[in-house]
């Protein structure tokens, strides 16, 4: 017992030893978890992604917690001495402060959790980690017409939150309201090829035609809003030097998103070559009648 006092007020003497020691030990703890949470797998599910997340979060609030109950004395009487330059330092990690009450603002109003696929700002991605002052995400290209992983990590400060807004995509995990154009520069009719057109489409989604229903109508109650419907949609505008551009929207699976927009595109092609290519002339020779 003895051995132990002595051992605790050398410690007690000497805090900045012990600091350092709470933390390396904290630090191999949570490195021994995340470890046995991660095991051998190559790719994270969002479970695992869960717990290491809550796992960081712990520690880095355990370790906040220890040495502020050990330093106490010495920040009391730190904030009695800075009390005149308070308002300075409180000006000057206006951004810190932004990002703890941006974090708190997300865990309130439950925006999004680890797994999700949001967009904030020009930013979109799937949230792989969250703390107290960023959120880590895998970016995904949207903005383009794509739903692939572009391999970068975007780390976004929760202050960000007051700035933009954070919008929910996580139904496009699954399936996805996938819309693009088609530019016919000669002005003709369309709207007679529309009904073939439609016929294929439907033909390319039957496999999955059912599932989308169901999924579309879950999507409606969860929201609370009349949605387009998983029939395909084909629309005709004119653009600023008066080409036609067909829109054709299609609720599909998100990863064949792409895949069946090429699909339509050359469906639509082969019709249109089909009923306005220009005619073989006749030869002089087949106009001669005996």
């Amino acid at each position: 017992m003895d051995k132990i006092t002595l051992v605790i007020d050398f410690f007690l003497e000497h805090k900045l030893l012990l600091t350092v020691l709470i933390i390396v030990l904290i630090s191999l703890v949570k490195r021994f978890i995340i470890s046995r949470i991660r095991g051998d797998v190559a790719f994270l599910s969002d479970v695992q992604r869960k717990w290491m997340s809550r796992t960081k979060n712990s520690t880095f609030f355990i370790i906040v917690m220890l040495l502020f109950m050990l330093w106490q004395t010495e920040i009391s009487k730190f904030a009695l001495s800075v009390t005149a330059i308070a308002i300075a330092f409180v000006v000057a990690s206006k951004e810190i402060i932004l990002c703890f009450t941006g974090s708190i603002q997300r865990a309130s109003s439950r925006s999004f959790v680890i797994g999700d696929w949001i967009e904030v700002g020009k930013i979109c991605g799937e949230v792989i980690e969250h703390n107290l002052m960023a959120t880590v995400i895998q970016e995904i290209d949207l903005h383009h017409g794509q739903y692939h992983f572009t391999g970068k990590t975007a780390t976004l400060p929760n202050s960000m939150f007051f700035t933009y807004a954070v919008k929910n995509l996580n139904f496009m995990k699954r399936y996805v309201y996938h819309s693009f154009n088609i530019t016919v520069v000669e002005f003709v009719n369309l709207y007679p090829l529309f009904p073939a057109l439609t016929s294929q489409i439907e033909q390319h989604c039957e496999d999955f035609n059912e599932v989308a229903k169901r999924y579309n109508n879950i999507i409606e109650k969860h929201a609370g809003v009349d949605l387009p419907g998983s029939e395909p949609h084909i629309h005709v505008n004119s653009g600023p030097a008066g080409e036609q551009l067909v829109h054709i929207m299609i609720f599909c699976p998100t990863e064949r998103a792409v895949h069946l927009e090429q699909q339509i595109r050359e469906d639509f092609m082969i019709a249109y070559h089909q009923a306005f290519s220009p005619k073989e002339p006749h030869t002089e020779q087949s106009a001669i009648t005996e």
